[in-house]
């Protein structure tokens, strides 16, 4: 397995180019980087419709939504509910737009992006809880926008898959609304350990083993938090019954151990449509079209898994 040599030299770049990673600064240094990175990175995005809309979470914090739709392109619609990475500290709706623009045209589907609030400011279980309310706002405005809620999709990017995942699990309980597949792309599934790819591949590689730590402590209240299930889902005693799973994994990412032991765990409790590694790849592949065209290949393949769960009577 070798590194695909445009992201190589793309690391190269992001080494000369930083004045400090991450965890070496404060969480709005953090996302101010990531911002601006994000804009530097941004692509030919294709053109769609796109609003956003206002949600009170169970607290009373007023939530940004944003829906977007495709152009031209009439009647009722399946949903991507997106979710997206950072974790749980940096990230954005706008950091995220191009990822969001990408599936939502090439589908064609609707994409839900949820602006969760983030840590430290806002501690776990916040996020989870506020991804929870916007399913509330989808579930009570769905036929007011035309969304079909029986082809839902819940899926995300990195601690976005987290989310994706836990909310798939809450969804097997009575009268919630459920998923027909989890689109989950490098997720962290165990913020309790380390595994050896965290030590193999923890610098150099974009994302570092110890910015996830620095991640991690600042979303969790205390130490025994990550060992909860809703933070580590690879913790969860049980797996069965949630929407069938389709796992992209980097093989140059921190995170591709545990990414692998989840997939093996959703397998052994019958959810698993696939695992796929793509093994020239770091973290954060889908924020890297301008990159290397071979982010093009993979999101052919993604949409292609879309396609097929939200348009069967086609396949």
């Amino acid at each position: 397995m070798s590194l695909n040599s445009e992201v190589a030299a793309f690391l190269d770049l992001v080494e000369d180019s930083q004045n400090g990673a991450f965890h070496q600064g404060t969480p709005e240094q953090a996302r101010e980087a990531f911002e601006r990175s994000s804009q530097q990175m941004r692509w030919d995005v294709p053109d769609v419709e796109v609003s956003e809309v206002r949600h009170l979470a169970r607290d009373g914090a007023e939530l940004t939504l944003r829906l977007y739709r495709p152009l031209h392109r009439g009647g009722v619609l399946p949903v991507l509910l997106f979710l997206h990475g950072g974790g749980f500290v940096v990230g954005s709706l706008d950091s995220h737009d191009g990822i969001c623009r990408e599936f939502c045209a090439r589908t064609p589907c609707a994409v839900l992006s949820v602006g969760y609030r983030r840590a430290p400011e806002h501690k776990f279980p916040v996020a989870l809880h506020d991804c929870a309310d916007a399913l509330d706002w989808l579930r009570e405005q769905a036929g007011e926008f035309d969304l079909d809620l029986s082809r839902l999709v819940f899926g995300g990017d990195s601690v976005g898959a987290t989310l994706a995942t836990v909310l798939a699990l809450e969804a097997r309980a009575p009268g919630a609304l459920k998923p027909c597949l989890q689109l989950l792309c490098y997720p962290v599934t165990d913020a309790s350990q380390r595994r050896e790819s965290m030590d193999l591949l923890g610098e150099g590689y974009l994302l570092e083993s110890d910015t996830l730590e620095w991640f991690y402590q600042h979303y969790a209240r205390r130490l025994e938090d990550r060992r909860d299930w809703r933070f580590s889902p690879l913790l969860s005693t049980d797996l069965a019954g949630a929407a069938p799973a389709y796992v992209a994994l980097a093989g140059f990412d921190p995170l591709v151990d545990e990414g692998r032991a989840y997939a093996e765990r959703l397998a052994s409790a019958g959810g698993l449509l696939e695992c796929r590694e793509f093994s020239g790849h770091v973290h954060d592949f889908l924020r890297m079209r301008m990159v290397t065209q071979e982010v093009e290949a993979i999101y052919q393949e993604l949409v292609s898994v879309l396609r097929t769960v939200m348009y069967p009577e086609t396949v």
